[in-house]
């Protein structure tokens, strides 16, 4: 079929170009690229749009209530911690006792053993003294300090009266003398002294 004078060749005129010029692309050249994203649009939400609001609060309070229960158990591990320490002292308050109360008979025993010394000083009376105050010492170092003082005052809650006497040279109510020495204060009192006192009127 013949051509139309006034219609070029495409193909002729592409070669016919001026060099430098810009080619159009032709038609059956373009490769297919992957296809554009859709334009977003006001309705659409994002990642931190009100869809994530009720998994927050799904998980709100399981972890409130897991944050109670811990504080919780701190609070009793914390009592727990300080009974123990109070029940410990008090075990080792009534041990020491125990063990200090069993030691007395020994210590009254050297007691006796000097009273019948009377005024010997030989080397036996004076090791037995010895003895006798170390281990005085010892007791009031665990907070049983010896009492077997006398011209005090009477006090109920360290003297134990076994006798009364009549003494002129004395106030009424005057521990005279200590048969066997107190030992602790209070609390922690061991035994108290046993004592006579001046008769009252």
């Amino acid at each position: 079929m013949p051509r139309h004078p006034q219609e070029p060749d495409r193909a002729t005129s592409a070669e016919q170009a001026p060099e430098g010029a810009v080619r159009p692309p032709r038609e059956d050249s373009r490769q297919p690229g992957p296809p554009s994203p859709p334009e977003a649009t006001n309705d659409e939400t994002g990642p931190d749009a009100a869809g994530a609001a009720p998994a927050e609060d799904e998980h709100t309070a399981p972890i409130q209530e897991l944050e109670d229960r811990w504080r919780r158990a701190l609070a009793d591990l914390d009592n727990l911690r300080k009974r123990h320490a109070r029940e410990l002292e008090r075990e080792r308050t009534v041990e020491r006792s125990r063990t200090a109360a069993a030691f007395l008979p020994v210590l009254d025993n050297l007691e006796l053993a000097l009273s019948h010394a009377d005024a010997d000083s030989g080397p036996v009376v004076e090791g037995i003294r010895a003895v006798r105050d170390q281990a005085v010492n010892v007791l009031e170092l665990l907070g049983y300090p010896r009492h077997a003082e006398t011209g005090v005052a009477f006090d109920p809650a360290r003297h134990e009266v076994v006798g009364v006497v009549d003494d002129p040279d004395v106030e009424p109510g005057t521990v005279v003398q200590v048969l066997r020495p107190g030992y602790g204060d209070g609390d922690r009192q061991l035994r108290p002294a046993t004592v006579t006192v001046a008769k009252r009127e």
